[in-house]
């Protein structure tokens, strides 16, 4: 053996004997290359060290590993400067990690410290090195250095970020991480790669184990224990051989296997690795198994399986894979290409930077064509005129700038044509399917002239399930006739047509897709229609996340899914995450640009949920401003116009105007039954809101007809248990009580608390309100006692749904003052009654029916209670009194 292979030799057995005997074979296969008989004789010195029993036989990395692991207990009680020691975190060939807290800031950190660096020079320059790269690098993905400094005996030692998180495979496995969110978090690694290319820092170790992922989704990039300046990639290769052999075969690149100069290319390379792993589940190479040269010839030489065809091929999906679902057939092309490119055999062909990745990145987040382009024959011809530069690089230069520039244009204006011929094509059909829509049953007889719009909607059904050669149109269509069901009242149908598109959006675009997030929207609007409104939050939060993510925050799908989820809220009765919902999308559909239509919609939401709360100024200020841009919009005679009415109806019914209120709504009701026609849910919910006023005004016989006409359209279109039913249901038990008929009137206000309960699972002020009238029924039963206990059920339930400062709580507060009136206990009637009357004074008319009826109490309470001058004064400002009852939601 000569003398320069046995320094060789001597070299790598030192350098084997820096690593854990894990990584043995690893590094050797890297180093040795094809020359196996090198190879196996480290291999056999190593086992022969591993043998040895005698001290003086052990290898000095083994005695420093024995000296350092008896350390550990020593230095886990150890204060490393103001840092004290908790535990150990891990331990490696290069050094151990300790987890620590400094007291005085109490922040956890880790402190990293270099076992054995006495015996090995070479290692203690590395970790320096690793100190100095952290210490330049600035980056909110990258774990930051935060002090170092020598223990006595001269070991180093520095402090960085502690960071508490997953390895992002597997971060990715556990979350079922859909394609998008891989794709985000694998970007930001590219961003955190490409803050230390930019300043002149190769990492050469990237891997999952390196790349951690917290609770809040962030990344951080750690472990640059060989990573190198670029400036050091111009020295020699055998200079930097030994932090080349110290990276992950799995993700290293052909030209680290092979030994020769690294670069941004090999970053690139990693990165890629990364990301075929983070789409299939699996690296692109099994290694396992095979001898050092064989699994180099493999990394060097062989081809990866597109990612596309791993997953198609694996069918139930591999662990740790994107799921099935969330990636369409039409994108996986583009994440081939994403993948392949970065991981090219040639470093000329990958990405020519990380910014170039993260380029094509966005272009695929964006649905744009990348910039990348798998191998093809303008890439061989490119190879050709490579080999013969000198004969053809003058004439081919002008021809290739001409040539590049009519592919160019060819491709862009023939992808425009293409568009606008795709677009011309569907405008076709869609007027196609409209002509077809209005014919009658024989074509030749001409378009009938009796056609309902039940009859139009069935009709395109079936045209529509006739386009399953043309999936995208029909799933737009039965959204569409989905959502026209809906206005309609025709509530089975809808959801039928709902799920048809769901379905096919899923099936098209994939179970994670902006068209797919509409869909879930829409079908949670319906479920809130429906009364089914905890599946309704869940499926608009779920669009509405979805959305985010796809779309930037201008969208105006962005806005109008935030409008949706506010909708819900104040279905749900929580109004003030209602309201805070709601302003956040009236902000952003003020922007330029965006539907005055959208806004006006939003703002009426937004005046719903500050009257449910109580905030009747605030809604009728927000009222009159919709009513005008309604009318700008829409005319004098349109739905949205007459669901305006009511709404300033209502609010004028709670201050006590009920001539006001009347005319607010007979004007809706007239709009809704020329617009709806007699039967629809609107005109009998404008029926239900109109006779509310009249009970008010005491025209019981006018308004008991129209809640009855109005009770048959709602549970026709609703069934028996909705809550339009028991808003009917509540107007008709203040009928039967006014009447005296009080057995009924406990009927329907039993079956309105039934209901209501039913549906909102006894938590929510609409139950209070049905227990309220209730109450009232047993006042006129004569029964104190348990109208009292009703009562005070009552006010409990109104103080936590609304405020203890709402009006409806300060009624039942006066309510319960007279039950205790009744009960002849003027004592706890006047602390119910006054603080009833303060509340009302401050929202309502002075004449109004139950301000009154608190006065004519306290006139009787102080006189009891011996303290005539405020019985005298209340009973001076008292009117006699009207019969009034709770309003109730529409």
């Amino acid at each position: 053996m000569d003398d320069a292979r046995w320094q060789r030799l001597q070299t790598l057995f030192q350098e084997a004997l820096e690593l854990p005997a894990r990584e043995h074979l690893g590094f050797l296969t890297a180093a040795c290359g094809d020359d196996a008989e090198l190879r196996n004789e480290v291999l056999a010195m190593l086992e022969q060290d591993a043998r040895g029993d005698n001290i003086l036989d052990r290898s000095v990395a083994e005695l420093a590993n024995q000296s350092i692991g008896s350390a550990s207990a020593e230095l886990s009680s150890k204060e490393f400067g103001p840092y004290r020691v908790i535990r150990v975190l891990g331990e490696g060939g290069m050094g151990v990690v300790y987890l620590a807290t400094r007291p005085d800031l109490g922040n956890q950190v880790a402190i990293k410290v270099l076992r054995d660096a006495w015996l090995s020079p070479a290692r203690r320059e590395r970790f320096a090195g690793e100190q100095r790269t952290l210490a330049q690098l600035n980056h909110p993905s990258i774990a930051q250095l935060y002090d170092a400094d020598t223990l006595e005996d001269g070991t180093p030692w520095f402090v960085m970020e502690h960071v508490e998180g997953l390895p992002l495979t597997e971060y990715c496995r556990q979350h079922h991480s859909p394609a998008l969110e891989r794709l985000q978090l694998f970007r930001a690694v590219c961003e955190a790669v490409q803050y230390a290319h930019g300043h002149a820092v190769i990492h050469r170790d990237l891997k999952p184990s390196n790349i951690l992922v917290k609770n809040d989704a962030t990344v951080r990039l750690l472990d640059f224990g060989i990573a190198k300046q670029m400036e050091s990639l111009e020295s020699s290769v055998d200079q930097t051989m030994t932090g080349l052999r110290l990276m992950t075969p799995a993700y290293a690149a052909p030209e680290q296997i092979r030994g020769d100069r690294v670069g941004v290319h090999t970053d690139v390379y990693s990165l890629g690795v990364i990301l075929y792993e983070l789409l299939t589940g699996q690296l692109p190479f099994d290694l396992s198994n095979l001898t050092p040269s064989e699994a180099a010839i493999i990394i060097s030489e062989h081809d990866p399986g597109r990612p596309s065809a791993i997953t198609r091929k694996n069918q139930l999906g591999t662990q740790g894979a994107v799921p099935a679902d969330s990636v369409d057939n039409t994108t996986w092309a583009d994440l081939d290409v994403l993948c392949l490119t970065a991981m090219h055999k040639d470093p000329n062909r990958r990405y020519r930077s990380v910014e170039a990745l993260i380029r094509d990145i966005d272009h695929y987040l964006k649905g744009e064509p990348l910039e990348a382009r798998p191998d093809s024959l303008r890439y061989r011809v490119g190879k050709f005129v490579k080999r013969n530069r000198r004969a053809v690089v003058a004439a081919s230069l002008v021809f290739a700038t001409l040539v590049t520039l009519v592919v160019f244009f060819t491709v862009r204006l023939a992808k425009a044509r293409n568009a606008a011929l795709d677009e011309a094509a569907r405008t076709q059909r869609i007027q196609h399917f409209m002509m077809d829509l209005f014919q009658g049953g024989d074509e030749a007889a001409g378009p009938s002239d009796d056609l309902r719009v039940a009859t139009l909607l069935d009709r395109g059904v079936q045209e529509a399930q006739a386009l399953n050669g043309d999936p995208k149109e029909q799933a737009e269509l039965y959204e569409t006739l989905g959502g026209i069901y809906q206005k309609l009242g025709k509530l089975d149908r809808a959801d039928k047509m709902m799920q048809l598109a769901l379905d096919r959006h899923r099936t098209l675009y994939g179970s994670y897709s902006r068209e797919t997030a509409g869909s879930l929207i829409k079908l949670g609007l319906l479920r809130s229609d429906q009364a089914r409104l905890e599946e309704a939050e869940q499926l608009v939060q779920e669009g509405l996340a979805m959305t985010k993510r796809y779309l930037p925050p201008n969208d105006p799908a962005v806005g109008r899914g935030i409008a949706a989820l506010g909708m819900i809220l104040e279905n749900r009765g929580s109004y003030p995450k209602s309201i805070s919902v709601l302003e956040e999308a009236v902000r952003l559909q003020s922007e330029p640009g965006t539907s005055s239509a959208e806004l006006a919609s939003t703002l009426s939401e937004l005046a719903n949920s500050h009257y449910y709360a109580g905030h009747h100024a605030e809604s009728d200020s927000i009222n009159r401003r919709v009513l005008l841009m309604r009318r700008q919009l829409y005319g004098e005679r349109h739905p949205l116009i007459a669901d305006t009415l009511i709404n300033l109806g209502a609010i004028q019914f709670d201050y006590g105007n009920y001539q006001e209120s009347e005319k607010f709504n007979r004007e809706a009701l007239d709009i809704m039954r020329t617009w709806y026609g007699k039967d629809h849910p609107e005109t009998a919910s404008a029926l239900t809101i109109l006779g509310r006023t009249l009970v008010a005004e005491g025209r019981s016989d006018d308004a008991a007809d129209m809640l009855r006409e109005a009770l048959r359209i709602q549970e026709q279109v609703y069934g028996k248990v909705h809550p339009r039913v028991a808003s009917v249901l509540n107007e008709l038990g203040k009928i039967a009580k006014q009447q005296g008929k009080l057995h009924e009137a406990e009927a329907d206000f039993s079956r309105m608390a039934e209901i209501y309960r039913s549906v909102y699972k006894d938590n929510h002020y609409l139950i209070a309100i049905a227990l309220s009238n209730l109450g009232s029924v047993y006042f006129d039963q004569k029964d104190y006692g348990k109208a009292e206990a009703t009562f005070r059920d009552v006010v409990k339930r109104f103080t936590t749904t609304l405020s203890a400062e709402h009006f409806n709580t300060g009624i039942a507060r006066i309510k319960l003052g007279r039950a205790l009136v009744k009960q002849k206990r003027y004592e706890d009637a006047e602390v119910e009654s006054r603080a009833g009357y303060e509340v009302l004074v401050k929202q309502t008319n002075p004449s109004a029916t139950w301000l009154q009826n608190a006065r004519l109490d306290l006139a009787e309470e102080y006189e009891a209670l011996k303290r005539p001058g405020l019985s005298a004064r209340f009973r001076t400002e008292s009117e006699p009194p009207k019969s009034a009852q709770l309003q109730t939601k529409r």
